[in-house]
C-alpha cells in the first residue's frame, strides 16, 4: 500500500505501562459489545479504534465511512485500503452536508450539524446490517478543544472508547506504530470547511479550491498543512520547521503562482505556524 501521506515530525517514547494499561482498558470496553460500528475516516484515531475492535470482536465489527465533498477523495481511498488491510467490512455512504442550509451557513455550530447528520445516517446504515452499538474516534485531547461535534455524538449515543480509556493523541500514535498501522504518523485531517471563517457560506467550488491549494502546498513541504481562506487571501499554515522550504525562491514562486491561478490575489505564510482549530479563536463556546 502507498501510505505516503506526509508524516508528522513528532518523536515518540517507548510505550509506557500506563499506555499499555489504557489500551487494555480499551479492549475491555470493546469486549462489552456484541457487535460494533466504527465511524471510520482513515485517520490514526479511528484506525486504532477499528484495529482494536477487530482484535476483540473479529467479524462483528463494521467500518462506516462517509463520502462527502467536505473531505478530499484521497481520504476516502485511504480509508478503503486500510479497511481492506484490516479485513474489516466497510460501508460507505453519502452525507450530502451541502444540502443542509444550517451547515452551508457556516456558523459556529457547523460541526454540530455536520456530525449529527453523519451519525444519524450511520445509525440507519448500521441497523440495516444488524449493528446497534456505534463508536467514533474522539480521544482525550479532544475534550479540551471546541468540538460541538462531540455534543452531537453524545446526543445520539455514539460512544468514544478512546476517550473513555484515557488515550491521548500521542499515545494513540505510539500504539498505532507498535501495532504496525501504516498511518500511525499521518497528519490530522479536519474537514475542508474548517479552513473557512465562520459565517462565510460554504460552497462546492470553495471546497474544491481549498483542496487544490493544499495539494499544491503539500507537493513542496511535509507535515500538516492548512490553506485558510480569507476571501482573496490564502493564508498558509505549516509547521515552523518547514517554513523555510516554502520560502526558497523556486518553491515560493511555484506556490504563489499556483494559488494565484486558483483565484487568490494574495498568498501569505502564517508565521505562527500550523495550529489545529485556529479558526475557533475568538469564539465563546458558551
Amino acid at each position: 500500500m502507498d501510505t505516503k501521506a506526509k508524516s508528522t515530525k513528532n518523536s515518540f517514547m517507548p510505550i509506557s505501562a500506563t499506555t499499555d494499561a489504557k489500551y487494555a482498558r480499551l479492549l475491555e470496553l470493546l469486549g462489552h459489545c456484541d457487535g460494533l460500528g466504527v465511524a471510520f475516516s482513515g485517520g490514526v484515531d479511528s484506525t486504532l479504534l477499528l484495529a482494536a475492535a477487530k482484535q476483540v470482536l473479529g467479524e462483528r465489527v463494521v467500518a462506516f465511512t462517509a463520502r462527502s465533498a467536505i473531505h478530499p477523495d484521497s481520504e476516502l481511498s485511504l480509508s478503503m485500503e486500510l479497511a481492506r488491510q484490516l479485513k474489516v467490512e466497510q460501508v460507505v455512504f453519502n452525507t450530502d452536508e451541502l444540502q443542509d442550509p444550517l451547515f452551508v451557513a457556516n456558523g459556529p455550530l457547523r460541526c454540530y450539524y455536520c456530525k449529527r447528520r453523519l451519525f444519524a445516517i450511520m445509525a440507519r446504515q448500521a441497523r440495516q446490517v444488524g449493528i446497534h452499538a456505534l463508536a467514533h474516534g474522539a480521544n482525550l485531547d479532544d475534550a479540551g478543544d471546541y468540538r460541538p461535534g462531540l455534543q452531537a455524538a453524545n446526543e445520539l449515543g455514539i460512544a468514544a472508547p478512546l476517550m473513555e480509556a484515557g488515550l491521548s493523541k500521542r499515545e494513540i500514535r505510539t500504539l498505532a506504530k507498535k501495532m504496525g498501522l501504516p498511518n500511525w504518523d499521518k497528519p490530522a485531517m479536519a474537514c475542508l470547511a474548517s479552513r473557512v471563517p465562520y459565517d462565510t457560506p460554504i460552497s462546492p467550488a470553495l471546497l474544491t479550491r481549498i483542496d487544490q491549494a493544499e495539494s499544491l502546498v503539500r507537493d513542496v513541504i511535509q507535515g500538516p498543512c492548512r490553506v485558510r481562506h480569507h476571501g482573496s487571501v490564502a493564508r498558509i499554515e505549516v509547521e515552523p520547521a518547514v517554513q523555510s522550504e516554502l520560502l526558497r525562491p523556486a518553491s515560493r514562486r511555484r506556490v504563489v503562482d499556483a494559488l494565484r491561478a486558483l483565484g487568490y490575489d494574495h498568498v501569505c505564510l502564517d508565521l505562527e505556524g500550523y495550529v489545529a482549530g485556529k479558526m475557533n479563536r475568538g469564539l465563546n463556546p458558551e
